[in-house]
């Protein structure tokens, strides 16, 4: 679905700033008009509310008197009806145009954070957990969208009550107005009491909600491993703990909620007899007019409710601070620039790659990579072995500039790694993940994901049939338009794979990157796509991640890995006429495989009794 066109462009991180509110005005650029009309609109059905408590009195104490009550009634009646449409109205105004304004913003944001999330480094989601990132950018995002419809406005709402009803009380009588709002200022002290201990509690609600939603979205990713393993119950058990501190914390937040209320509605309903009793008794003493009686017990209830309101949007107003805080601190986390490169690239790479005593660590002090030196012209194949942790899919990580290398040096083509742009690098090389992802689209949009541009039914059967899952896919009942479900779900590991390889060969990049690609393939179908690499990898530049002998051995450089370093280097042939890792590594797999072929003539030679 095409979204809506926009008027103006806005860059969230342009809200960034140490003042909240500073960073609240930022954030409604472009809407600020509307907050304008919302406001005067507010203000003027403050007044005609007020108008029309002065009508009252007016009525009581000129009206009725008269002798012409009977021909002013209806004059009189008209006012009242036209005050409280006119009122009405303006309402209406003020809360359409500040929902207007709440809703644009909360797209906006929404847009925004997604988009910037985007573009944030490998390095930050390595450590920000995933529910973390949709607590912020689903429920702080309503909590500030709530903060610009309800609470901003509704303090604004309650300020201009309180003055235009206080100026009435004036009107009225002076004395009795300053001896009505004696609970003002304890409740503003007790609101702003509240209003940090419940900052507090929420911040420290919303992070747990984030725990939730982590353990939550963990456990429907992974439910088929859960079920295989039987772990239901241990689960189960996990998520309770989670969201029994949920509830804790949240039952602490409500609770600051639950003493705030009786405490402000104890004082402000001894205001409010308080101040009827004196208003009484002026009326007994002669000094106070009924109609001016009955207007000062409506004006004071609307300036002592408000002002108990204004108490509990104080307080719910910090749910909105803390949330465009926690909003603000993934905004302004620095985005990985894609453009940015001392070298302009004129043409496609070559592929000649070179490595020159690199060293990498994810950590300070933890090194992953040391003293890697190694190159390879295009269109060569080098093959990465090693035991798990040893360091070849960082290595390898290193040449899209997913993470920056700390010592050393690489370099594509004669030029260094770092100077390239990371956009256009990335479109020069293409992936296959050691784990196959796949989008809840169809098939044909899983493959033709990241071209960049249009491509031809023959192009996308082409690639498939290069990955050996054309005969596959023609076997669905819509074939490529196949939807597959969250993850491929719906897909075998071996077709998932296939499809993932499909995508990365559509892409035609110079440098092919294959992270364990047949891992998950049968032998039969990794034979049919190691015979199509074969061809597809002539011309281009491919590192080849695999623990199978048979997969590296007919790369033109064999790297064996251990614990960061390169122990050994070769071809095939030189690899196996020396005592190292390599050769132990190729007669374990061949006493296997032998072992599993006398296991396969044994079952041959076993018949069943008719």
């Amino acid at each position: 679905m095409t979204p809506p066109p926009q008027t103006y462009t806005y860059d969230v991180r342009d809200s960034l700033s140490k003042n909240l509110f500073l960073g609240f005005w930022r954030l409604v650029t472009g809407f600020r008009r509307y907050y304008v009309v919302a406001v005067i609109a507010l203000a003027l059905s403050a007044g005609f509310n007020t108008a029309s408590f002065l009508l009252v009195r007016h009525f009581v104490d000129h009206v009725l008197p008269s002798p012409d009550v009977l021909s002013l009634a209806p004059l009189i009646a008209l006012a009242f009806v036209g005050l409280a449409t006119l009122q009405g109205a303006f309402s209406f105004l003020s809360g359409r145009f500040a929902s207007k304004t709440a809703e644009s913003l909360a797209l906006r944001l929404r847009d925004g954070m997604f988009d910037h999330i985007q573009r944030l480094s490998f390095r930050y989601h390595d450590r920000m957990q995933t529910g973390e990132l949709l607590t912020r950018a689903t429920s702080d995002v309503d909590a500030i969208r709530r903060f610009f419809a309800d609470q901003a406005i509704g303090v604004g709402r309650i300020l201009l009550l309180f003055g235009i009803n206080f100026a009435a009380l004036l009107s009225i009588n002076s004395t009795l107005a300053l001896a009505s709002i004696i609970v003002v200022p304890v409740i503003a002290v007790i609101s702003f009491f509240f209003f940090k201990r419940v900052s507090e509690r929420y911040e420290a609600m919303q992070e747990q909600e984030s725990k939730l939603s982590t353990t939550l979205q963990e456990n429907l990713t992974g439910v088929r491993v859960v079920r295989a393993f039987n772990r239901q119950a241990y689960e189960r058990d996990k998520f309770e703990v989670t969201n029994f501190e949920h509830y804790r914390r949240g039952r602490s937040f409500l609770i600051m909620h639950s003493i705030y209320w009786p405490l402000t509605d104890i004082l402000c309903f001894l205001q409010i007899l308080g101040g009827y009793y004196l208003a009484a008794t002026l009326v007994m003493d002669g000094t106070m007019s009924l109609g001016s009686y009955l207007a000062y017990v409506s004006l004071l209830s609307m300036i002592i409710n408000p002002i108990r309101n204004l108490g509990r949007l104080i307080v719910d107003m910090s749910t909105g601070l803390v949330s465009y805080k926690r909003v603000m601190e993934v905004i302004g986390e620095p985005q990985e620039s894609l453009i940015e490169g001392s070298y302009e690239p004129t043409h496609d790479l070559h592929g000649d790659v070179s490595f020159s005593n690199l060293n990498f660590e994810y950590d300070k002090d933890t090194p992953v990579l040391k003293d890697i030196s190694f190159s390879i012209r295009a269109g060569q194949s080098v093959a990465l072995l090693g035991s798990t942790g040893s360091g070849k899919t960082s290595m390898v990580g290193l040449l899209p500039r997913f993470y920056e290398y700390t010592q050393g040096s690489i370099t594509i083509d004669g030029i260094e790694l770092n100077t390239y742009p990371k956009g256009w690098l990335r479109r020069q090389i293409g992936i296959v993940e050691q784990e196959p992802f796949l989008f809840s689209r169809s098939i044909r949009e899983n493959i033709t994901y990241g071209v960049g541009r249009e491509v031809t039914d023959d192009e996308v059967m082409a690639a498939a049939r290069a990955a050996a899952v054309h005969d596959v896919i023609m076997s669905f009942p819509e074939a490529y338009n196949t939807l597959v479900g969250e993850r491929g779900v719906t897909l075998s590991g071996g077709q998932k794979q296939r499809v993932v390889l499909a995508r990365t060969l559509l892409k035609d990049p110079r440098i092919l990157i294959l992270d364990d690609a047949t891992s998950s393939v049968d032998t039969e179908t990794e034979d049919a796509i190691r015979q199509a690499l074969l061809k597809l990898m002539k011309g281009r530049t491919t590192f080849i991640i695999a623990h199978r002998i048979q997969t590296v051995m007919h790369a033109d450089l064999i790297l064996v890995m251990d614990k960061g370093r390169i122990v050994q280097r070769g071809k095939h042939h030189q690899l196996l006429a020396q005592d190292g890792l390599y050769r132990r590594v190729y007669d374990l797999q061949s006493s296997l495989e032998d072992t599993e072929e006398e296991q396969s003539e044994e079952v041959e030679d076993v018949r069943l009794p008719l």
